[in-house]
């Protein structure tokens, strides 16, 4: 390396430290990729000395499941990925819309602005099982919601019990467990308008509610796009609530909650079926990737 400028030893260097965690992160991320997907490939069971290759016949059994009704015994694969749909069309839109409007309010308020944001950002940082575990018990017959609907004369709800409320139950928690995040998020993009930019809509005669159509709406594109697609993924991926929230992780009443990924945990350490389990997690996969493929896409727009 003697023989080297200045400029290309800081080059070799630069590529000798990242090269720890590209490798790193090819083997933690790139690795398990492609070796679930061999997976699915086969028949494969821990137990056995010999993994038996089957094919394509784990992703047929796959699409015979998806044609399935919900409700049955072998519909349980189409109710997991029915159920992650409606929680995604369910609750990322409401989370995005709340996290807005307190994003909004809060970019309003000089006093005591740190203690507001932080009391937001908290249920975030917390144990998503203790949280879990805490509403569960808030919604029980005799739980806080049920008492308060009683004090009210309102007829009580089964919320968990039931197959109808479980699902929305379980959406309303994991909402409000991930607003704090959206909130920071608009907050930050909300920092990054200028002033100018309503004190000239001001002048023009634009009401607050024009100024945020033409101007807040408009430049808050990115932080939208990204929160989008971020709390679309984490929909996709949502298994700690239901298995925490449900008995015995159960994903009902009624499979009426499972998903995907509760799917494959149930797939593959309690039927021992990790072929079929990797085939759900390759499809989970293909779902994702087609989401960060748009968000991409959504990102290179430009907002005139």
């Amino acid at each position: 390396m003697s023989n080297l400028t200045l400029a290309q030893r800081k080059v070799i260097w630069a590529y000798i430290f990242l090269a720890i965690p590209i490798i790193f992160f090819l083997y933690i991320r790139i690795y398990p990729t492609f070796f679930a997907f061999q997976m699915s490939l086969y028949d494969w069971n821990p137990l056995a000395e010999e993994q038996e290759f089957v094919g394509f016949e784990n992703y047929a059994e796959l699409f015979d499941d998806l044609g399935d009704e919900c409700g049955g015994m072998r519909g349980v694969t189409r109710c997991a990925f029915e159920n992650t749909g409606k929680y995604i069309a369910l609750g990322m839109p409401l989370q995005l819309m709340l996290a807005l409007a307190i994003a909004l309010m809060l970019n309003e308020i000089r006093f005591m602005n740190t203690f507001y944001r932080l009391l937001f950002f908290l249920p975030f940082v917390t144990s998503t099982i203790a949280i879990s575990w805490v509403f569960r018990v808030l919604f029980e017959s005799q739980g806080f919601f049920n008492t308060v609907l009683r004090a009210f004369s309102l007829p009580t709800q089964q919320f968990l019990g039931s197959p109808d409320q479980a699902l929305y139950s379980i959406t309303a928690v994991v909402v409000w467990q991930g607003l704090g995040f959206a909130v920071i998020i608009f907050l930050a993009g909300l920092k990054q308008i200028p002033r100018s930019y309503y004190e000239a809509a001001e002048i023009d005669g634009a009401n607050r509610w024009q100024s945020f159509w033409r101007i807040t709406f408009p430049l808050l594109n990115p932080s939208i796009v990204y929160l989008v697609v971020l709390q679309s993924i984490s929909f996709l991926r949502m298994f700690a609530p239901v298995y925490a929230m449900t008995v015995q992780g159960s994903g009902g009443p009624l499979n009426s909650t499972t998903t995907v990924v509760l799917r494959v945990v149930r797939e593959a350490f309690d039927s021992n079926n990790y072929g079929y389990a990797a085939t759900l997690t390759v499809a989970l996969f293909v779902v994702i990737m087609v989401i960060t493929v748009l968000q991409l896409a959504l990102t290179s727009r430009r907002v005139d």
